[in-house]
């Protein structure tokens, strides 16, 4: 299937786990890929060389979503040296663990730099660039189901997440009639080394109660669900905040009736 054949995909956040995945599943299907990466040069420069490997169209980009200069930056280098980004995958997302209490101005602009104001510039930038040259596309973010399922000390993810999925409600609206379509993808807890740290950390029996079919989800799992919302198939889909979770944000309040 080569469903992206001729379009220019940026995944940001695509050194591992999820943006990897997704950056992989793109590729196969034909886009050419700009595996965006803040730091792990090396897992970046793997996955792009795994992706060409196998006769995908890969590069790697360096850039941090959370400052703006790094997104103008980035930008403008893909529509110069590649071309104009079509399908845009915001995944990049630091973590925070501090209580509600305890957290430090400086570090709220750091994590609503990265999830929010980062993507909404982003965003505006391709969205430009794709109405300068009549074309469509297709944004989907990356949130989490604790944007619904709140948890504590997660005051900054969970509150910067759903920003992230209202900027999506309000993006998709108005970008609706330059055939732009906006929507979220929300995981559940997902096998990926972030996962696997909190594992580490806290032991998994903390986690398995949490797990209505009894596993944890991949990463390719959610790089479907990903694919599909900035694919053709879903081109009657824009707004739309999809839960990834294996039936997390619907399991059972209380003890069953039986």
């Amino acid at each position: 299937m080569n469903d992206f054949q001729g379009r220019v995909a940026l995944v940001t956040g695509a050194s591992r786990g999820i943006g990897a995945a997704t950056a992989t599943e793109l590729a196969r299907r034909g886009a050419t890929v700009v595996v965006n990466y803040r730091e792990d040069q090396t897992g970046a420069e793997h996955v792009t060389a795994s992706i060409n490997a196998a006769g995908g169209k890969a590069v790697c980009l360096q850039g941090d979503v959370g400052s703006e200069s790094d997104v103008r930056r980035m930008m403008a280098t893909v529509a110069a040296e590649v071309g104009v980004v079509q399908v845009l995958i915001h995944n990049a997302s630091p973590g925070n663990r501090d209580h509600f209490l305890d957290v430090p101005m400086d570090e709220f602009d750091r994590m609503y730099n990265a999830i929010v104001r980062g993507p909404f510039l982003m965003s505006q930038l391709a969205a430009r660039q794709m109405i300068e040259h009549g074309v469509g596309g297709a944004i989907v973010h990356i949130s989490t189901i604790l944007a619904q399922l709140a948890i504590p000390t997660r005051t900054l993810y969970i509150s910067a997440k759903s920003a992230m999925e209202g900027l999506t409600r309000a993006m998709a609206m108005d970008l609706i009639k330059h055939n732009i379509r906006v929507n979220t993808v929300a995981p559940g807890l997902i096998y990926t080394e972030a996962l696997k740290a909190n594992m580490k950390a806290l032991g998994e029996d903390r986690f398995t109660p949490f797990l209505p079919g009894k596993r944890f989800g991949t990463a390719e799992e959610v790089a479907s669900a990903i694919v599909y919302l900035a694919s053709d198939a879903a081109s009657y889909i824009t707004g739309t905040i999809l839960a990834v979770d294996h039936g997390l944000s619907v399991r059972e309040a209380g003890p069953a009736n039986e």
